[in-house]
């Protein structure tokens, strides 16, 4: 019974330093820093590549706000992968101005695969790019995006995540979630830890990525979340991502739960996977870097699967306690309400606050703020599930939005 009670203690007092630390690092996110110093002054040559399967409904927004940048047109080429499609998709693209490449692999299919199989043939052709930038195809690309990806090369910054913004985030309880989380994750991880000095994380899509990185073993990933695993190695070799407020892409987030829930718990397996992976070289990297970038990047590894069990040990220690009968009603009922007040209240407050500091508008937002928490109370149970089933695979989430750019506007 002592070593239950010392058990508890502990992993109280882990996850409240675990906590403490993460509050301290957003904080900086308040903080507004000089922009960086340009080390050269050069424009320069630019792919954009856009991995699609069976996007044909949405892929033609996406080329037209490409076309559409602010840059010079001879800097930047547009390249669609139309990966195992069967429909329109590479037609579409390809009459839109983009320039069209097949793939078929039914055994291949995530992003990670598309983007690997078309890097391998321009590093063997040396072409002549300077930096590539990702997108998914059912986004929409702020007219300035290249112009501040170019800014941010000319800073000698290598890999940067552009700020994703959503299409759709007040159609449904499900995509406002989306919204809410991406929008806090913005402002109080990403931004925050790049005015500190520490490491941001690729986000899926809106990125760039110096062509020089990946022409030695070009985009060599395997997990089900690519962007996350790529980011983690480059922490592990003691490079530090980038962040840019201002290079602003529009991605359309799921509408249903049904397709949230296949998406989220995609992203969950992927990170066990690069938790099994990578946690090992994260803590060699601690040790030979001494930074705490690097030890950062291992919290948040460690931080994604591992804290959420501690969390629910700590919560089912409770009842362990109660039914030995050395804590009392009250006791268990005042344990069970410190959980649930961060878990599934304090969420409708950091939105709203967090919609207020990034100028989204609040009113059409406002309703939305009271299921949040069933948004992320959901995010426990596909954790959960996860531990215990991991056979998932990549599935398509069906994109319908068909959005304009300057509809944005």
């Amino acid at each position: 019974m002592e070593y239950l009670y010392l058990l508890r203690q502990a992993l109280v007092y882990i996850l409240v330093i675990f906590w403490i630390y993460q509050f301290a690092i957003s904080l900086c996110s308040l903080i507004k820093f000089k922009e960086k110093k340009l080390i050269k002054n050069k424009k320069h040559k630019f792919m954009a590549i856009i991995p699609a399967h069976n996007e044909e409904k949405v892929i033609g927004n996406l080329i037209e706000s490409l076309k559409c940048q602010d840059y010079d047109k001879d800097l930047y080429d547009i390249y669609v992968i139309a990966d195992n499609c069967t429909d329109d998709t590479a037609l579409i693209a390809k009459e839109a101005g983009a320039i069209v490449y097949k793939r078929f692999d039914e055994t291949k299919k995530t992003k990670g695969y598309a983007l690997n199989w078309f890097l391998k043939q321009k590093i063997e052709e040396k072409a002549d790019y300077d930096a590539f930038l990702v997108f998914d195809a059912d986004n929409i690309v702020d007219k300035n995006f290249i112009k501040v990806m170019n800014r941010k090369l000319c800073q000698g910054e290598e890999v940067v995540q552009g700020y994703k913004d959503i299409k759709n985030p007040s159609e449904s309880w499900v995509s406002a979630g989306y919204a809410f989380f991406y929008w806090t994750m913005h402002r109080f991880y990403h931004l925050a830890r790049y005015n500190v000095g520490l490491s941001p994380l690729l986000n899926g899509t809106g990125f760039m990525v110096k062509f020089d990185l990946v022409k030695e073993n070009g985009w060599d990933t395997v997990t089900l979340t690519e962007d996350i695993e790529f980011s983690l190695k480059q922490i592990i070799k003691g490079k530090k991502l980038g962040w840019a407020t201002d290079a602003i892409v529009y991605d359309e987030q799921p509408e249903e739960f049904k397709a949230s829930w296949k998406q989220r718990s995609r992203w969950t397996v992927g990170h066990i996977q690069c938790m099994k992976t990578y946690t090992k070289d994260l803590a060699l990297a601690v040790k030979k870097h001494k930074t705490i970038m690097n030890f950062d990047g291992l919290l948040y590894i460690v931080g994604s699967v591992p804290m959420f069990v501690l969390t629910m040990i700590l919560l089912f220690s409770n009842f362990a306690i109660y039914l030995l009968d050395t804590m009392t009603t009250a006791q268990l009922i005042s344990n069970i309400v410190k959980f649930i007040i961060p878990t599934f209240f304090l969420p409708i407050f950091t939105a709203i606050f967090t919609m207020y500091i990034e100028k989204k508008p609040i009113k059409p937002m406002l309703k939305w703020t009271l299921y949040y928490p069933l948004f992320m109370g959901s995010w426990l149970l596909i954790n959960f599930k996860c531990l215990f089933k991991q056979d998932i695979k990549w599935e398509k989430i069906e994109h319908m939005r068909s959005v304009k750019i300057k509809e944005i506007a």
